[in-house]
């Protein structure tokens, strides 16, 4: 402060013609001390504090510098306030004393714990620590201070494990409490908005136990102060400190110590003697050495002569140049490009503290300004504590904060910090690890929300993001793939003939026909031959036709349904049935009159001739065609994806369209079927040259006991098997009603082939 006020002084450009006196006084850190002396400055000086000039209006303070401490600047504010008296701080950060309802007089050239507060929330979060500790100084600076961090950190979602406070005059027992909470503690970072003088008693504490480690978060009050690096598990330790800068013609300034002023001020002589361990005056203790003057500052290596890192003098620097500026444009009016400073003129303190407000000059390349609640603009270094090559902690700049630049650019960060033990990689500081994909967040009851379990995405869910709050269900025809972090398209499933179930109905279907045919092959090139004859050969051919069609119906309920596939399947298999009903009823008919017309008096096969029986298997088969028509054209079957059926896949399936349609159908099929049945009961003890009614009744058991265990086959069967059902049911009875039917007359086929001199009207005549 001296230095600028000589600075001043003897500047032709600021304050020309004018002497700034001063007076230096100590708090001690006291809040009472400082009441004292604003009151004293209140009350003005002596008329003679400065002799060696004229002084005008001596004794009238226009400004104070001061003071370091947040709750001493606003103890002395809301004195010197009432006087309009201009104070300006160099290091009170409290973000309390930008209220200008309370200190409207107070200014300060350090930034607000404001910005602080929002800068090491950002830097926290910037390094994923989401889980922290937090002790504060109980003043003051530490509670408004981490009040207004705390606040910053829950809106970035940080959480906060603990958060205690003591104060340097606490008793030893409250150190070692707020010691021991953080030596239990999970979380691996702290932030410490604290003095120096609180953090060096609860060091001091630390170090007498062994503690886990700990990655240490501080602010300007203590991070960069050198006096603690004296602590080595701190080693690693992060956070803001004031701008350094140099000022030229500091170091000349303090090394320019004469014996007569050294001599004049108890200040410089007791540091004198410290540094040379000498003592100055005539008295000395004994083993203590006399200084003879030999004594130099240039050699001197120590924290006073080393200006090359200022950061809180700077501040101070700002401080005595920002009032002289303010008074500068209350004395010195510019005319006619010259400036004249009246040093005669009665001082308004009023006019200095208003023009103090629209300061704003360059000093040494930085930029001086105050903003309506009085901060300056917000810049601070980010620091790391980093063991050197020999072995020692320096503190070292690896980053900037500039909070004059837009949202977002405030951070410039290097890559080259050290964290705790000496790592270069970014310890982990959680309370839950982060949920992966295909997980969800779930709080764990009665904790901060940093501290959750994750839950995997229930079925057809998924997150696709880390620390997902909700799982998000998948589309309809789609399903999460098996971390749960995507949705796929469901496979698509259907009864084809890629795969065995469709392969082996296929082949049994294929098989059937070529039976059938076969038998009708045979059959139609000895249909002249007597046996044949004997067999209704037209009903036969037309059952042999209509079975064909049975077994090659069942072909089109394989593979992937559509439109035309889904109308065809079920009309193809009804009307193919219904004739091959008609057939049997049309045989069974045919026997029972065959049977009536050898009965004396009787003449009834007229009446059931081959026209008859064309003309009822044709009548039979239409309404079975009418009623398909009717149900292609009010509600056809049609192609569908079920997805009801299972979760994970699409089933590929005919809907019905018209249930009264499939199952009116299928009724009438039953209906013949039943018809069929009892004709064939009635004529089974016909004679047995004619008699097929016991092969039709075994036939239809059969048919009616495949399509009655059809119906609840059918209803309760899953996706594609709902088909492999009533395929099995198309073949089964397909192949019940030709070997029942046309099974027991091998023995025809056998002299058909190798014994013909049988097949004559005379054998089967006599076989009875």
């Amino acid at each position: 402060m001296i230095f600028a006020i000589e600075e001043i002084n003897n500047s032709t450009e600021l304050l020309p013609g004018v002497k700034l006196g001063y007076q230096i006084h100590d708090s001690c850190t006291s809040v009472p001390v400082t009441v004292h002396v604003a009151f004293q400055l209140s009350n003005s000086l002596d008329q003679a504090f400065h002799t060696g000039d004229n002084c005008s209006q001596s004794g009238m303070v226009v400004g104070v510098v001061g003071e370091s401490g947040s709750t001493r600047s606003m103890s002395m504010s809301r004195i010197i306030g009432t006087f309009n008296i201009p104070q300006v701080s160099y290091f009170s950060t409290c973000a309390c004393l930008s209220d200008k309802m309370q200190y409207p007089n107070f200014f300060r050239t350090v930034p607000s714990d404001q910005f602080q507060a929002d800068a090491l929330a950002k830097l926290v979060k910037h390094f994923g620590w989401t889980w922290i500790g937090a002790v504060r100084s109980d003043s003051d600076y530490g509670n408004n201070g981490m009040a207004s961090f705390l606040l910053m950190a829950q809106k970035e979602g940080i959480c906060v494990e603990y958060s205690v406070s003591f104060h340097r005059t606490n008793p030893r027992s409250k150190i070692q409490r707020v010691a021991d909470v953080i030596r239990r503690s999970t979380a691996h970072v702290i932030v410490a908005f604290i003095a120096s003088a609180e953090l060096r008693l609860l060091l001091e504490e630390l170090s007498r136990e062994a503690s886990p480690p700990r990655q240490w978060v501080g602010t300007e009050a203590w991070v960069t102060n050198r006096d603690m690096l004296k602590y080595r598990f701190c080693a690693g330790a992060i956070g803001f400190g004031i701008e350094q800068s140099v000022i030229p013609g500091l170091r000349d300034f303090l090394l320019d110590l004469s014996a007569t002023k050294v001599a004049s001020s108890p200040v410089l002589t007791e540091f004198w003697e410290v540094v040379f361990n000498c003592r100055l005056g005539t008295f000395t203790a004994t083993g203590e050495r006399m200084c003879d003057g030999t004594e130099d500052m240039q050699t001197l290596q120590n924290p006073y002569t080393d200006t090359s890192q200022l950061r809180i003098t700077n501040m101070v620097y700002k401080a005595v140049y920002a009032l002289a500026h303010a008074l500068h444009n209350t004395l010195c009016p510019d005319t006619n490009s010259s400036t004249h400073c009246d040093k005669y003129n009665k001082l308004s303190l009023k006019e200095v503290l208003n023009q103090l407000k629209k300061v704003k000059f360059n000093l040494n390349g930085y930029d001086v300004s105050f903003d309506a609640n009085g901060d300056p603009v917000a810049k601070y270094e980010l620091v790391n504590w980093q063991k050197s090559h020999r072995g020692s902690i320096e503190i070292v700049t690896v980053g900037h904060y500039d909070g004059s630049l837009p949202a977002g650019q405030e951070f410039q960060i290097n890559t080259n910090l050290v964290f705790m033990e000496g790592v270069t990689k970014v310890p982990k500081s959680v309370c839950s690890d982060r949920c992966h994909p295909g997980t969800r967040k779930v709080l764990q009851k009665g904790k901060p929300i940093c501290c959750y379990d994750c839950v995997r995405c229930p079925d057809g869910e998924i997150s696709n993001s880390t620390d997902s709050l909700d799982c998000t269900p998948c589309l309809h025809e789609f399903w999460p793939n098996a971390e749960s972090n995507t949705c796929l398209p469901k496979p698509v499933e259907f009864l084809s003939y890629d795969e065995v179930l469709g392969i082996i109905l296929a082949a049994f279907s294929v098989g059937g026909a070529c039976l059938t045919i076969m038998t009708a092959v045979l059959f139609y090139q000895h249909r002249t031959s007597p046996i044949v004859k004997a067999n209704n050969s037209e009903l036969s051919f037309l059952l042999l036709f209509s079975l064909t069609l049975c077994f090659l119906s069942s072909l089109t309920f394989i593979g992937a349904p559509n439109d035309w596939s889904c109308m065809l399947r079920h009309t193809a298999f009804a009307i193919t049935f219904v004739l091959c009903m008609s057939c049997i009823l049309g045989k069974t008919i045919v026997v029972l009159m065959a049977f009536k017309a050898t009965l004396p008096g009787r003449n009834v096969m007229k009446w059931f001739g081959p026209l008859q029986q064309r003309i009822t298997v044709a009548c039979i088969t239409f309404i079975q065609v009418l009623i398909c028509t009717i149900w292609l054209v009010v509600s056809p079957p049609f192609p569908m994806k079920n997805l009801t059926v299972y979760k994970k896949r699409i089933i590929l399936e005919c809907a019905l369209g018209s249930a009264v349609g499939f199952w009116g159908v299928l009724g009438y099929i039953g209906l013949l079927a039943v018809f069929c049945l009892v004709l064939a009961i009635l004529a089974r003890k016909l004679p047995d040259s004619f008699n097929e009614a016991k092969l039709i009744t075994f036939s239809m058991l059969i048919f009616c006991a495949v399509w009655i265990t059809f119906i609840p086959a059918y209803v309760s069967s899953p996706g594609k098997f709902t088909v492999a059902v009533e395929i099995f049911a198309i073949l089964a009875s397909s192949f019940g009603l030709i070997f029942c039917i046309f099974g027991p007359k091998c023995h025809h086929l056998f002299i058909i082939l190798f014994k013909p001199e049988k097949n004559t009207k005379k054998y089967l005549m006599n076989r009875k």
